[in-house]
């Protein structure tokens, strides 16, 4: 079983996104970027009420409920896992997804509502996070586990062959 490696990515990259938005809410005054690569690459404070792209802004609540769900789901699914590959994605979806949430119990204005903090700036695409980014890679290496047949269950399903599967793992 894999649970324990999902579980162990998911903590370290929680760890990660939990340090840099301490230090990020610390160090960086809102307004006032920190140039990276010119004005390409800035650190940015920004608090996001919102989804990817500041969507659902007065939803906050609800966004919230749909991460405990996600977290819940990530977690019930992994206690069946056999594939590495799938639990290295599926451990990267759950630390993005438990960091925003923990955002959005614990900042302000308050539980249920909580802004994500949000502070990576590359060129015109929207500030984003370090779960924000553990969310999208995770999700497209499932993705891509998906389109190469490599399923949950660690086993390999053969194009063109009714669907037979070999052990990968």
């Amino acid at each position: 079983m894999r649970l324990p490696i999902l579980l162990t990515v998911a903590a370290v990259l929680l760890t990660l996104d939990l340090i840099t938005k301490v230090a990020v809410v610390a160090l960086i005054e809102p307004g006032k970027p920190v140039r990276i690569i010119g004005d390409v690459v800035t650190l940015s404070l920004v608090r996001n009420p919102g989804a990817a792209f500041s969507i659902a802004t007065g939803m906050t609540w609800l966004l919230a409920l749909v991460a405990l769900g996600v977290a819940i789901g990530v977690v019930r699914f992994g206690r069946k896992l056999r594939s590495l590959w799938w639990a290295v994605g599926l451990g990267m979806v759950l630390g993005g997804a438990v960091g925003n949430l923990i955002d959005r119990f614990f900042r302000a204005p308050g539980p249920l509502q909580g802004h994500v903090i949000d502070f990576v700036s590359v060129g015109w695409w929207p500030v984003f996070n370090v779960a924000d980014s553990c969310i999208v890679c995770g999700a497209a290496l499932l993705v891509g586990l998906t389109l190469f047949g490599i399923e949950p269950n660690g086993t390999r399903t053969k194009s063109g062959t009714n669907n037979a599967t070999e052990r990968t793992e």
